[in-house]
């Protein structure tokens, strides 16, 4: 127990905040000298970043209506890294997450049943990149990939076909009112952000403080000690994918469900579209830590949520806010993913 509570506090370790503060000062700094360079003030630029993000209580309302179905993404694919492997499925998880909130929320009214049929439309589809990687040895980055394409295509045909609005063809129908999320207060922020901080707390327990999670975590250190331990990584990898298919299946649902005025999947899936993938750079930046995963995804949110008046204050073109998010975000995701190829490389030794 003494072991496994140390584990579970190392994210808060002083060399992980040292390391983590010195990233994002560093994307920050990298992301001024690009503003200098295109002839743009770094300082007004945060400045506005920062007043939109968190300077009123709508915008930081948006910054955590931002940050909730990435922090969901997230979780699938720390879940996973804990177990050893490379899930990047989240986003055709996410998609069928939202469709089943479309479908059957508009069938029985429930906002319930909607919640529970996008965890569980999210986890089916999870399960063939699992058996794929457990009974045929097919790499997970190539299956994931391929089955976020056909849901992507499938998803997409349901959007446009059998589920388009047929009052207004740049949207599926509508979630009913009686299926859809309670807003907090007069703002864009549904209970879904309180609803996917309990589910990454809720991660971090199973993971960290029962026994099925050390088996999960022990597979992703040392599968043989694992199994000589009586552990079965075989299992441990299809129930790491199931119960990512869960959280990214919940985050879609939310997102629709959660989403005012629109409560539906927009045309060509935009408001859907690379939300699982960009849980990948949440998970990194929180070092596939459930309760880091939460800081990461609102500071994600808070890049997203400023970027209305960087371009209004600061007059700064939105390609430019990209390339400066991007830097940032990458910076700041250094750290992680070292950790993540150094554990990599420790498996493969083992």
């Amino acid at each position: 127990m003494k072991s496994s509570k140390s584990d579970a506090l190392k994210f808060f370790n002083f060399k992980a905040l040292i390391e983590s503060l010195i990233a994002i000062f560093v994307g920050f700094l990298l992301g001024a000298i690009v503003l200098l360079v295109f002839g743009y003030s770094p300082v007004e630029t945060y400045y506005w970043l920062f007043k939109g993000a968190l300077g009123s209580t709508n915008g930081i309302a948006s910054t955590l209506a931002y940050s909730t179905p990435i922090m969901l993404t997230a979780l699938t694919f720390a879940i996973s890294a804990r177990t050893g492997i490379f899930n990047i499925g989240a986003e055709g998880s996410f998609y069928f997450g939202a469709i089943a909130a479309v479908i059957f929320t508009n069938i029985w009214g429930n906002m319930w049943f909607g919640l529970a049929m996008g965890m569980l439309l999210g986890a089916l589809w999870s399960l063939p990149a699992a058996f794929l990687k457990v009974y045929r040895g097919v790499h997970e980055v190539i299956s994931t990939i391929m089955l976020n394409w056909i849901a992507w295509f499938f998803v997409l045909w349901l959007v446009v076909g059998p589920y388009a609005n047929p009052n207004d063809p740049n949207k599926t129908i509508r979630i009913p009112e009686s299926a859809r999320l309670p807003l907090i207060g007069n703002t864009d922020l549904s209970i879904a952000f309180i609803i996917a901080v309990i589910a990454s707390v809720l991660t971090y327990y199973l993971l960290w403080h029962t026994v099925f999670g050390f088996g999960m975590r022990a597979s992703g250190i040392n599968p043989k000690a694992a199994r000589y331990g009586g552990v079965n990584p075989n299992k441990a990898i299809i129930w790491s994918f199931v119960i990512g298919g869960i959280m990214s299946g919940l985050g879609g649902a939310m997102k629709i469900m959660g989403e005012p005025p629109t409560y539906a999947i927009s045309q060509g899936m935009a408001n859907v579209y690379g939300l699982g993938f960009d849980g990948i750079g949440v998970a990194l930046v929180g070092r596939n830590h459930p309760l880091g995963i939460i800081f990461a995804a609102i500071f994600f949110g808070m890049l997203r949520a400023g970027t209305p008046l960087m371009q209004i204050g600061a007059q700064v073109p939105l390609e430019i806010i990209k390339v400066i998010q991007g830097i940032i975000v990458i910076t700041v995701a250094i750290p992680g993913l070292y950790d993540l190829i150094k554990k990599a490389f420790k498996r493969g030794e083992a």
